[in-house]
């Protein structure tokens, strides 16, 4: 064999190359590997073409451990090399990239997190080995005795020399060495195939097993495959998971490549947000499974499969992130998705309802981070009623616009957080004629924002922010007509009652069969709290809300507690009053509830 040192100005270039061209030493399989799968597509176009004259045999990759020998070798029946390709490819535009990555990479080593992107793939091998053959012959040979052996240990020396090898294609010798021993288990080695080449389009062998389906379901035609074929890939993704709503197919070829399938799962209220369930894929091969940054925020809540030759595949997911191409793919997908939307709305609107339930948090967060996807989804974007009816915000502005504008002329969307918790606060509403819908996601106080932003006629109003006659402001007067001195004794008396409460008490004229007293919270501060508490700053959620008492003036109990000679039973009057207002907001607890339940029995046992 010859001898020969790669001609490098920068010296013993393997020890960086070992240390900082990827950020996890396992990338070294998915690497070689992948070069063999691009090998062996090379040799069938070629025959494809005319070029290559004999017959394809079977193209399958083997990779195979042996312990004993610490060794491990994939082999392919792609085009093989020869000497003179080896020296060019091997020698001269390999070690040429990574002089380039060492230049600009030298200063901020430490701080990197990178995956070579200088055509340096196989050189990954030598974060795992000691020394690295390859046994290789090229489909242009006449005869076995044409291959070719280049040996490197990782020095800029190799040996490049002749070997014996019947069939077309290479072997990859890997010896391991004492920092990588766990790569000679099978088991290891199995699941790196599993993560990274389970959809390669070349089959690829371990242990005699084929280990990978190399048509999956997004390399297809959508009018190939059926809605089975669809919830089966997706079983496949996620073989514990429940079946998806719906799919998105994406399938494009200009002006750039673009394939996949995303589905959007069932939505948990009681589980948090899962992100990184999209498999990103560079031409079948697993290139990474988070995609923030690389695919518009909210669809990092989706379950599936992008798939893009032109995402390249062996960069960080910083430089992904600044890619040109990949911003723009990031913004077609995010005009697909609006597009299939859109589609199944209008195509059947009541099926689009009964999901979206579960559809609603992906829309809206989606509405909230990308405000192109805000404008195209807008007018399906469905708000639903406590009467079980969805409506787009345009719908719903015409249905309450008549009886719910107040007097500054906004029109006043009422809505409740839980339809059973504040069933009291909805029925109230209903009285007045007014209709009230239920946000219970996790976004709504930033999605009522938003909406109010960009709609300068539409204010939001939770039922428990005021008292139902408030709620809407109308013209008419409801100040309370109560003397200073008349006040002054219901001020003393809740005084008296309350317990650690701080209330700012007013006085209105409601009619008479409101409540005598109501608690409310102030809509802003509510919603202030619960945006910066979702925003990741739980510490204002723990501060206490500012509470009014509203006291009705006009309610039979009232007026009797104002006209009341005895301290005693004026009290008893206003406290039993005052604990029903706050077991409507479900602050009664502990000893106050219980002794609010004895003197409910006592009252109902005399009343009978």
């Amino acid at each position: 064999m010859s001898k020969g040192k790669i001609n490098v100005h920068t010296e013993n270039i393997f020890p960086i190359i070992k240390k900082f061209l990827y950020s996890d030493h396992e990338i070294f399989l998915r690497e070689l590997v992948s070069n063999a799968a691009d090998a062996s597509l090379k040799l069938k176009t070629l025959a494809n073409s005319g070029e290559f004259k004999t017959e394809l045999g079977d193209l399958s990759i083997t990779v195979a451990v042996d312990k004993d020998a610490r060794t491990i070798t994939i082999s392919d029946s792609g085009i093989g090399m020869n000497a003179e390709e080896i020296d060019k490819y091997i020698n001269q535009i390999a070690f040429s990239g990574a002089e380039e990555f060492v230049e600009k990479y030298k200063d901020k080593m430490e701080s990197q997190n990178i995956i070579g992107h200088f055509g340096l793939g196989f050189y990954s091998s030598f974060m795992v080995s000691s020394k690295v053959e390859i046994i290789s012959r090229s489909w242009k040979s006449k005869d076995e005795a044409d291959a070719v052996k280049w040996v490197c240990d990782g020095s800029p020396e190799f040996e490049l020399g002749t070997a014996s090898r019947k069939a077309i294609g290479t072997d990859i010798v890997l010896h391991i060495n004492d920092d990588s021993l766990e790569y000679l288990e099978p088991t290891r080695i199995s699941n790196l195939l599993d993560k990274y080449c389970k959809f390669l389009p070349v089959p690829v062998n371990f242990e005699g097993k084929k280990i990978n389906n190399t048509s999956p379901a997004w390399v297809k035609k959508p009018s190939e495959l059926t809605e089975e074929d669809y919830l089966n890939f997706y079983k496949e993704l996620y073989p514990f998971a429940e079946p998806p709503l719906f799919h998105i197919h994406l399938n494009v070829d200009f002006p750039f490549n673009l394939s996949g399938i995303l589905y959007f799962p069932k939505f948990n209220p009681n589980v948090e947000f899962q992100k990184n369930k999209i498999l990103l894929f560079s031409n079948q091969v697993f290139v990474t499974d988070s995609v923030e940054g690389i695919v518009p925020d909210f669809l990092t809540l989706l379950h599936g499969v992008i798939d893009s030759p032109d995402i390249p595949l062996n960069v960080s997911r910083s430089y992904l992130q600044s890619d040109s191409n990949v911003k723009k793919i990031s913004s077609h997908i995010s005009k697909k998705v609006a597009d299939k939307l859109e589609e199944l709305f209008k195509e059947d609107r009541s099926s689009f309802e009964s999901k979206w339930d579960d559809i609603g948090v992906f829309i809206k967060y989606g509405m909230l981070t990308d405000e192109k996807f805000y404008d195209r989804t807008f007018k399906f974007c469905l708000l639903k009623s406590e009467s079980d009816k969805y409506f787009t915000i345009n719908e719903y502005e015409d249905l309450v616009s008549p009886n719910q504008t107040n007097k500054d002329g906004k029109i006043v969307f009422l809505y409740a957080a839980d339809q059973q918790e504040y069933f009291q606060q909805i029925e109230s509403c209903k009285n007045l004629g007014y209709d009230a819908l239920i946000l219970s996601g996790p976004l709504e106080s930033h999605f009522i924002n938003q909406i109010e932003s960009k709609n300068d006629k539409i204010i939001f109003a939770r039922v428990d922010s005021n008292t139902p006659e408030k709620l809407i402001e109308k013209e008419k007067d409801l100040d309370s007509k109560l003397s200073d001195d008349e006040k002054k004794v219901i001020d003393t008396t809740i005084e008296a009652v309350k317990s650690d409460q701080e209330f700012k008490i007013e006085y209105i004229s409601l009619p008479a069969n409101s409540a005598p007293l109501t608690i409310s919270r102030p809509e802003f501060m509510r919603r202030f709290k619960e945006m910066s508490a979702s925003s990741g700053n739980p510490m204002m959620g723990s501060m206490p809300d500012p509470l009014t008492l509203s006291v009705n003036t006009n309610h039979p109990l009232i007026i009797k507690a104002i006209s009341e000679p005895e301290d005693v039973k004026r009290q008893e009057r206003v406290k039993h009053a005052l604990d029903l207002a706050l077991l409507s907001q479900n602050m009664l607890k502990g000893k106050e509830l219980s002794e609010f339940i004895k003197r409910s029995l006592v009252i109902a046992e005399h009343e009978l």
